[in-house]
């Protein structure tokens, strides 16, 4: 369980990390995510799926306006911002939720910004290192992920075999290296190792079973492996039928330090975390604690 006590800057204050995982909700602003039922079509559908996300504890709500499949071209950065602007309006007005936007593209960034977003999840590894500099000038949070592949891009590259756990730290501190020197400070940034993001299963694995050495980084580490790939190559499982995998790698990651878990069924990881501390004596149950007995059984 991580207890790291990190500040994190954000467009919204600074905020402390430490103690407990954080979880991230995800909400998708797209009609072709990998894992989605596509029962979130309208806003007002997406404004009400992160309103029942953080009914059921989650801490950052991430906003996506171009899904990660590698089958279908890019969305433009205008039609990406006529997706998840409105939304985030919403989520971070309304709601008052503290807001991430999942996107590589800074003209996206930017408009994101300045409807509410407060940290900026960038899944190409600052590609552009313009992203860097709207954070910069922002304030805002930001992502750094480790990936060799370009957004939109699958690359599966056997030549990282038993040297990527090396290239996710050397990676990793090249890109604080060129965010800071664009004028990010080192407390906006937090680090993703980019699970099933330019490697194999395989390497995805080796990469996970190393995650306590990013801990080195004295950064916040964000931790997705909600329904990924490597849980179904390891359970043969689609990606909504992966929840059992998906926990199991969620306890692996606490244990290894994960600051924020990103996951797409949330309440569920939420009381795996819940029994998960009591059990390990982080948290308590009350001695007098007991059932109510409208839920001693499922209901007919």
């Amino acid at each position: 369980m991580t207890d790291s006590g990190l500040a994190l800057r954000t467009t919204r204050g600074t905020v402390e990390l430490g103690g407990r995982p954080w979880l991230m909700g995800i909400v998708n602003a797209t009609p072709d995510s990998f894992s989605d039922t596509g029962g979130h079509r309208t806003l007002d559908d997406r404004v009400a799926l992160a309103a029942s996300l953080l009914g059921a504890g989650a801490d950052v709500i991430d906003i996506g306006g171009e899904s990660g499949v590698t089958n279908r071209p890019p969305v433009s950065p205008e039609e990406e911002i006529d997706r998840v602007v409105p939304l985030i309006e919403r989520v971070a007005g309304d709601l008052g939720a503290l807001v991430s936007v999942d996107t590589y593209k800074p003209p996206v960034a930017r408009a994101a910004i300045g409807a509410g977003a407060a940290i900026v999840n960038d899944v190409s590894g600052l590609r552009d290192p313009q992203l860097a500099d709207v954070c910069a000038e922002t304030g805002a949070g930001l992502v750094l992920m480790h990936t060799r592949a370009a957004p939109k891009q699958k690359l599966l590259d056997p030549g990282l075999d038993g040297r990527i756990v090396e290239d996710v730290h050397e990676f990793l501190a090249d890109r604080i290296a060129v965010a800071v020197d664009r004028g990010v400070v080192v407390e906006q940034l937090i680090l993703d190792p980019g699970p099933d993001f330019g490697k194999t299963p395989w390497q995805t694995v080796q990469v996970l079973r190393a995650l306590g050495g990013l801990r080195s980084f004295g950064r916040p580490l964000l931790l997705a492996v909600s329904r990924k790939d490597f849980v179904g190559a390891i359970t043969s499982r689609p990606p909504r039928e992966r929840l059992g995998g998906t926990l199991a790698a969620v306890a692996h990651g606490v244990a290894a330090g994960a600051d924020i878990l990103r996951v797409h069924d949330l309440e569920e990881v939420a009381d795996f975390l819940a029994v998960d501390a009591v059990l390990a004596g982080r948290a308590e149950i009350d001695s007098s604690a007991t059932l109510v007995e409208e839920l001693r059984r499922h209901p007919r």
